[in-house]
C-alpha cells in the first residue's frame, strides 16, 4: 500500500513499503479490532508464530496494570481506565494507538507461550523494531515501556469507579487454525 504524500516524512522515507503501511494502519485504526489485526500481523511476520480465537476484555484495572493474560486462557485483558486516562491525556490517536499496540502485543506474547515477563518485555521490542523501525513512536514505547507516555500524569490520584468488565465485540475476525 502507497501512502498518501501528505504522511511521508525523513523517516518514513526511509522505511520500507511494509513498515509504512504497519504504520500507516495502526495510526488510522479507530477500533481494538483494527489495531488487534497488526498485532497479530508484525506477530506473525516477526516470529512466524500466530494463535486465533483470542477474546478482548475491558475492565478498570489499577493504573499500573496495563493488561494481563490468564494463562490457559484466549483472553486478554486490558485496563480500561488506563486507556482512558491516556486518551484524556492526548489529543493524538496515534500515541493512544501506538499505546494499545504495545500492551496488546505484550499480552499477546504470553498467549503464545512466552511466559516470563523478562523474556516478553525484549521481544516487544523487537517486534516493534522490525515491523516498524527503529525510529518509530511504537518502538520508542516498547523500549521505554508504554508508561513513558504517562510521565507527569499523576495517576496516583485518578480515583475511577470500578465498571462491570465487558467483552470488545469484533475483536478477532481471523477463522484460521488455532495456533501455528
Amino acid at each position: 500500500m502507497i501512502l498518501p504524500k501528505i504522511y511521508y516524512s525523513y523517516a518514513v522515507k526511509k522505511m520500507s513499503v511494509e513498515k509504512q503501511d504497519y504504520a500507516y494502519r495502526l495510526e488510522n485504526a479507530h477500533n481494538y479490532g483494527e489495531i488487534w489485526e497488526v498485532v497479530k500481523e508484525t506477530t506473525k511476520h516477526s516470529s512466524g508464530r500466530q494463535r486465533i480465537g483470542m477474546m478482548l476484555f475491558l475492565d478498570d484495572l489499577p493504573l499500573s496494570i496495563g493488561a494481563y493474560h490468564p494463562l490457559g486462557t484466549n483472553n486478554l485483558v486490558l485496563n480500561r481506565t488506563l486507556v482512558q486516562v491516556v486518551e484524556a491525556a492526548t489529543n493524538s490517536r496515534k500515541l493512544v494507538n501506538s499505546f494499545v499496540y504495545v500492551l496488546l502485543l505484550h499480552e499477546y506474547l504470553h498467549a503464545l507461550g512466552y511466559v516470563a515477563e523478562e523474556a516478553v518485555r525484549p521481544l516487544v521490542y523487537e517486534v516493534a523494531k522490525k515491523s516498524f523501525g527503529e525510529d518509530s513512536l511504537v518502538t520508542k514505547l516498547a523500549e521505554k515501556g508504554p508508561w513513558a507516555l504517562l510521565q507527569g500524569v499523576p495517576l496516583n490520584v485518578i480515583q475511577a469507579p470500578k465498571r462491570v468488565m465487558e467483552i470488545v465485540k469484533d475483536f478477532e475476525r481471523s477463522n484460521q487454525k488455532y495456533i501455528s
